[in-house]
């Protein structure tokens, strides 16, 4: 389970931004994962809620936007969401030359007293 991993990664993250800003207790953390990132958004969740107890982050909504998986046909350009992990282009029947999305992982914003 890397998830736990990414947790104690995005904790630290929101740890050091609020001694950098001065907060004393984070409320909510924003985060966009890309579906292509194999991350399991309960699981994520679940890790983040364990590890964040008696921390600046305790009891803090984790706030997830899956992005879907895009990608960029090599034949005409076109931009397609990617179904199933199937890279074909919908329009030409090309493979996708390009990812274009879906294998983010961010925090977008973190909310705070």
């Amino acid at each position: 389970m890397h998830e736990l991993s990414i947790a104690q990664s995005l904790l630290k993250i929101v740890e050091d931004e609020s001694k950098k800003h001065g907060v004393s207790r984070v409320t909510r953390v924003c985060v966009r994962i890309g579906t292509l990132s194999a991350i399991v958004p309960e699981a994520l969740t679940f890790s983040f809620q364990v590890i964040s107890e008696r921390t600046v982050a305790e009891g803090a909504g984790l706030d997830i936007e899956v992005v879907p998986a895009r990608g960029r046909c090599h034949n005409c350009n076109t931009d397609f969401e990617v179904d199933s992990f199937f890279f074909l282009c919908p329009e030409c029947g090309g493979i996708a030359s390009e990812i274009i999305s879906g294998k983010e992982l961010q925090i977008t914003h973190i909310e705070a007293e």
